[in-house]
């Protein structure tokens, strides 16, 4: 059933002046646009000069046949895949695009871009709505300019080799990329990274693996075409796969900050505590506490806040090893556990970590959408060890904690190490 508001909607988007590309950044709208206008001139240019053959048809219409029906079985994992993704999702059309662009002349690749991207949009995308179709639009552009840039291989190499399909799927990958990372830093320069436009070292494996399918299917579809089908299975088990793994960070991890969160930190630090113990070990954990950090949020807002709270956990991941763990334990507090470290060597690290957080500048915006740039923050860190400060990791992390208030009861921006349990029972 329509509500009044989709109604409605349906209605602006029939108007231009409506739509919500215009809302989108003058450089990204002029890219955006500059691409389309390739893309459609490279197809309508071969459709002028390459001739469309029986064989063409045939293989364009089972390689569309079959990604329709691959798409509508995992049409529920790739609803969840894309609603639980952060960054560039990866949705896996490589597969078909990269023999569709090695095989077929460029007005079926651009066909097949745009029939599988408006199937997805209206299947498996939830959420997308007629005044969003630019999305749609830019993605079907990224995606024939790729495969089209494929072809170019082909076209330039004397013969269909395993070297030809493989630099193809080389060529796809790196216009997908720039095409893909260019979109998303226009859209936002201001929060663009490295990781946010070009997708992490996952997101590429996984676009990669899709490309190899991909190279395998073409082939496949030379040789023995109804073989394809027998792409179907795997591919479902890929993306099922990456769902899990998906949902496995989400369990585990702090979204704001990417950092381990409590209860995740907390097993690791028992496991930790049990390794210890066996190898008559130690380690040393920190409690570090933003200073004053309320006022961030009541004089710029939370948004402003939680970009301060992802550059200190950023400080606190860069200064501490891979094997370290480090996590958020709500607020402004974040914890780290260092292994095999004396509690004199972690006060060492606590202090570069001050350090770093006293010199953050931090760009970012007030609720009102009005640029500030937050600088000279501080943080109160408490550092305690194991067995030295206690047995358990309550023990050991209550140590801390009281470190943490002698450091803001000491005027704060200061690393303070915990009194030896020792020492205090001397005391008594």
């Amino acid at each position: 059933m329509v509500t009044s508001g989709e109604r409605a909607l349906l209605r602006d988007s029939l108007y231009p002046t409506h739509w919500a590309l215009w809302q989108r950044p003058p450089r990204w709208i002029a890219v955006t646009l500059v691409a389309m206008g390739i893309a459609a001139g490279w197809a309508g240019y071969a459709t002028l000069t390459q001739p469309t053959t029986a064989w063409h048809l045939r293989i364009f219409a089972l390689i569309t046949a079959v990604a329709i029906a691959q798409t509508e079985i995992s049409r529920r994992l790739e609803r969840q895949r894309r609603s639980l993704a952060d960054g560039p999702h990866v949705n896996m059309v490589s597969v078909w695009l990269l023999p569709a662009g090695v095989l077929l002349p460029a007005q079926l690749v651009a066909l097949l871009s745009v029939t599988l991207y408006v199937y997805l949009a209206f299947r498996s995308w939830s959420g997308t709505r007629p005044g969003e179709a630019h999305r749609v639009a830019a993605n079907i552009t990224t995606a024939t300019l790729s495969g089209c840039a494929a072809g170019l291989v082909v076209v330039a190499s004397p013969g269909l080799t395993v070297v030809t399909v493989g630099a193809a799927a080389l060529v796809h990958f790196t216009v997908n990329t720039l095409l893909t990372g260019l979109g998303l830093y226009l859209a936002n320069p201001a929060k663009a990274s490295v990781e946010s436009c070009l997708g992490g070292m996952d997101d590429n494996l996984l676009e990669l693996a899709t490309l190899c399918v991909g190279g395998l299917l073409v082939m496949v579809l030379t040789q023995e075409p109804l073989l394809a089908v027998l792409v179907i299975l795997p591919l479902y088990v890929l993306q099922r796969s990456v769902l899990i793994k998906r949902l496995e960070e989400l369990a585990t991890t702090d979204q704001k900050t990417q950092l381990l969160n409590a209860t995740t930190w907390q097993e690791g630090a028992q496991r930790e505590i049990s390794r210890a113990e066996r190898e008559t070990g130690s380690f040393g954990t920190l409690m570090i506490d933003l200073d004053h950090f309320k006022h961030i949020n009541d004089t710029y807002g939370h948004l402003a806040g939680d970009d301060v709270l992802k550059a200190v956990a950023a400080v606190v991941k860069q200064e501490t090893r891979a094997h370290d763990l480090v996590g958020r334990f709500g607020g402004e507090e974040f914890v780290a556990l260092l292994p095999s470290t004396s509690k004199e060597d972690a006060i060492v690290t606590a202090e570069r970590i001050r350090q770093r957080i006293s010199e953050l500048v931090v760009p970012t915006l007030t609720n009102e959408g009005k640029s500030v740039t937050i600088e000279r923050r501080t943080a109160s860190i408490g550092v305690a060890a194991f067995p030295l400060d206690g047995v358990s990791i309550e023990e050991v992390m209550a140590a801390a904690d009281a470190a943490v208030y002698a450091a803001k009861d000491g005027g704060r921006n200061r690393v303070v190490g915990s009194v030896p349990v020792p020492a205090l029972a001397a005391v008594a």
